[in-house]
């Protein structure tokens, strides 16, 4: 992916994959482009939960797979782990004293992940989520809390995040003058829709994700999934 000349950087669950026909239509577009789109994937899903649905969807293999809300890249051919990145978010990271202090709060669940670089719970009230963020801040704890969906919360190490990894990519690979497009639908897509690059919120985008103000910059498609991701790419980077 070093140098790429075009970019689609997307969220996979209800962005790249929900529509079938949508999803053909977009892989088909891009084959006949005269240019190569690398692919950069940027999920909640953990690593192999992500593996399994790009082969269950039969998805292009990815140049780069950033999971677990941006907390781990893996990269090439072989996706190999990033270990510089790795370390960054290990550094200050304590999940033993988030999940200590989590469990003190009876309206959060611990979701049961076969990660440790993120802390993941469910959450159906805001006013917990509000609690559990003031307690951590008056603890000291560095942290960076997403709440998408009305019901997921993840506490991330504090310089992670779908955005803070995707810039990454882009300055790893020497790759800011690539056109780009964002692509995603729910909360924990806002901070990489909301970074500057050409961006687009599927037409089935949650609630939580419409919020943001309106920007040139953000793409509001009619269309859900892919569908709406082909749209966008029309709309910012027409032939």
């Amino acid at each position: 992916m070093k140098e790429a000349t075009h970019i689609l950087a997307t969220d996979l669950d209800g962005t790249l994959v929900g529509d079938r026909k949508g999803l053909d239509e977009l892989l088909g577009f891009y084959n006949t482009r005269k240019y190569e789109v690398s692919l950069v994937y940027i999920t909640g899903r953990h690593y192999h939960s992500a593996l399994s649905l790009i082969k269950e969807e039969n998805l292009p293999a990815p140049d780069v797979l950033i999971t677990d809300v941006g907390t781990e890249i893996h990269i090439g051919a072989s996706l190999v782990k990033d270990h510089e990145w790795e370390k960054m978010m290990l550094e200050h990271w304590q999940p033993e004293a988030i999940d200590a202090l989590a469990a003190s709060f009876e309206g959060l669940r611990k979701q049961d992940l076969p990660v440790v670089n993120r802390c993941s719970y469910y959450a159906e009230d805001a006013g917990i989520v509000k609690a559990f963020e003031e307690r951590l801040k008056e603890a000291g704890i560095p942290h960076k809390l997403i709440y998408s969906g009305g019901r997921d919360l993840d506490i991330l190490p504090a310089g992670s995040g779908k955005g803070t990894a995707l810039e990454y990519i882009l300055d790893k690979f020497s790759a800011r003058e690539a056109k780009i497009l964002v692509a995603g639908d729910s909360g924990n897509d806002k901070e990489m829709l909301t970074l500057g690059h050409p961006s687009v919120m599927v037409g089935n985008a949650q609630p939580e994700l419409l919020d943001c103000p309106e920007s040139t910059m953000i793409f509001r498609a009619s269309k859900v999934c892919a569908g709406g991701i082909q749209e966008a790419w029309n709309h910012f980077h027409p032939e």
